[in-house]
């Protein structure tokens, strides 16, 4: 428990982190990575280039000075968080290594502003916190290795089959290299797979929702090539799988983690699953589970056109099952065919508040939202505007986790 003095000083430090949270995080990234460079092992480079990484935590760390006084209110992201850290191989040893050079930052960064006085609470705030992150993760590790087909650290996995979904997205089907079944998940949830890309000094390791259902032989990952470009992801994963893997070659997988998965729910009208680009990928597996449970689902996917629409045969034999499955697409650079084809199923443009009233009806119940992080924005203000209730609007980001309201 932290004492009423430390609360109240740790308070008196959250307009400071408004205005330089971001700046402390990106001088703590610095002088980490400077004084223990094993760790870029871990981390994803391409977030760190992009900025990403470093508004996360600063906005992890503001929203833990704002609720100093009742931690559980952030418990949720905690538990999101120590998912991706449980999935990447974050250890308790890594939390003093950590909170080291947080304080480092913040003295850095605010200079005289920072007293002994400010450093000391942050520091007994910070092992509040971070205790109560080791102690959950302890527990995912557990039950990661003690689940049927589980296992602890990373395994590795053969190349079963590839298989090109798009003409920029292809799925990978990996079987243990062991012959073992591998351990179940819950559609929605993700693996890492790590990789030493020849010519990298670092090893490499991306989180992929697993696009497949559970029970079968091999896990289904579906990636999108990167082309990288100003602002973008360098590629260096995406492309190293694309083209330099091949059927039987091995790759190292962690054990499935995450919790944007189906929730239990007492509403009756239909499941919106509502995703753009890469995002269709858990929601693959969370169509499946619908069908299986007999629960009407609409789907509604953006994508740039149809050569770029991954999974389109598949999902609308689900649809033409009679499972009560509605689809509709969106296609926002549609090609010359798309503008031909007329097809009734797809919107030329994007997807909009006012495409998603006349797509959506008045009884859905639960949303799932999966996509870029401005996809994840707008249609989630969007659904806000159409009085569906925030509880009931779930959402993931393929990275550092962002604000989806400025709220």
């Amino acid at each position: 428990m932290l004492q009423p003095n430390t609360i109240a000083i740790i308070k008196s430090t959250v307009p400071v982190l408004e205005v330089h949270g971001t700046a402390i995080t990106s001088r703590f990234y610095q002088q980490l990575f400077a004084n223990h460079p094993e760790l870029l092992n871990i981390f994803n480079h391409a977030n760190q280039k992009q900025g990403r990484q470093q508004t996360a935590l600063a906005n992890a760390v503001y929203a833990a000075a704002v609720h100093i006084d009742r931690l559980e209110a952030i418990l949720p992201a905690v538990k999101q968080i120590a998912h991706k850290h449980r999935s990447l191989g974050v250890q308790a040893k890594h939390y003093p290594i950590v909170g080291q050079h947080l304080l480092g930052a913040i003295k850095d960064v605010l200079g005289d502003a920072a007293t002994d006085e400010i450093l000391g609470a942050w520091g007994e705030a910070y092992g509040v916190i971070a205790d109560a992150f080791i102690g959950v993760e302890a527990e995912m590790y557990a039950a990661a290795e003690k689940q049927e087909g589980g296992w602890a650290g990373f395994k590795p996995f053969k190349i079963a089959r590839k298989q090109a979904e798009s003409s920029v997205m292809t799925s990978f089907y990996l079987e243990p290299e062991d012959g073992s079944r591998p351990a179940s998940f819950a559609p929605g949830q993700y693996i890492s797979v790590k990789l030493t890309v020849p010519g990298e000094t670092y090893t490499h390791i991306r989180q992929y929702s697993l696009s497949g259902e559970p029970g079968q032989d091999a896990y289904r990952i579906t990636v999108k090539r990167e082309g990288g470009g100003e602002g973008q992801p360098d590629g260096v994963v995406s492309n190293y799988l694309h083209e330099q893997l091949n059927v039987g070659d091995i790759v190292e997988l962690s054990a499935p983690a995450g919790d944007f998965t189906l929730a239990a729910s007492d509403a009756s009208g239909p499941v919106a699953l509502i995703s753009a680009g890469s995002g269709i990928t858990p929601m693959i597996g969370m169509l499946h589970q619908l069908k299986r449970q007999g629960r009407p689902a609409v789907f509604l996917h953006s994508s740039p056109n149809s050569e770029e629409h991954a999974f389109r045969d598949e999902v609308r034999q689900l649809a033409e099952s009679g499972s009560g499955i509605e689809v509709r697409y969106a296609y926002t650079r549609p090609t010359e065919a798309d503008r031909a084809a007329g097809d009734s199923a797809a919107h030329l443009g994007r997807i909009d508040e006012a495409w998603l009233r006349a797509a959506l009806p008045q009884d859905v119940a639960d949303c799932y939202i999966c996509g870029p992080a401005e996809f994840i924005k707008h249609v989630y203000r969007s659904l806000k505007s159409m009085n569906v209730p925030p509880e009931r609007i779930h959402y993931e980001f393929f990275g550092p986790a962002a604000s989806v309201d400025g709220e």
